[in-house]
């Protein structure tokens, strides 16, 4: 019998999207603050801006300093590859070039809140 199932070469993604009731800006605030993420996170443990870089921009990059059980603890170094305030940010995880993740958030104001999807792509550079 053959054994199904995806791989990271075939880049898995998930979206999900929901309403805010903050303006773009006010959402923006939050999505791109990389120091916000551990605090979201369960594996994710530390996070810091690196070269000198105190904020998002496409070329800035951040350290992330993460913990699993089952795994054991490694650091990994996002790319910024999107950065439009207060629209998109997305960072690609190692090399941006062949990623083993790919996350981005997009914002689009919507009455008097925001239209705030996530997605992310496993892949295509594999991942422990």
């Amino acid at each position: 019998m053959e054994r199904t199932g995806q791989r990271y070469a075939d880049t898995p993604t998930v979206e999900v999207e929901t309403y805010v009731e903050a303006s773009p800006e006010q959402v923006w605030d939050l999505v791109s603050d990389i120091g916000l993420m551990p605090e979201l996170s369960t594996e994710l443990q530390s996070v810091e801006w690196l070269d000198g870089a105190a904020g998002p921009a496409v070329g800035h990059t951040f350290r992330g300093h993460n913990a699993h059980q089952a795994i054991g603890e490694w650091t990994t170094t996002s790319h910024v590859i999107e950065c439009e305030a207060p629209r998109v940010f997305a960072w690609a995880v190692q090399d941006p070039d062949r990623p083993i993740a790919v996350w981005r958030f997009t914002l689009r104001p919507e009455g008097a809140g925001t239209v705030l999807r996530q997605w992310v792509q496993l892949g295509p550079g594999r991942s422990g």
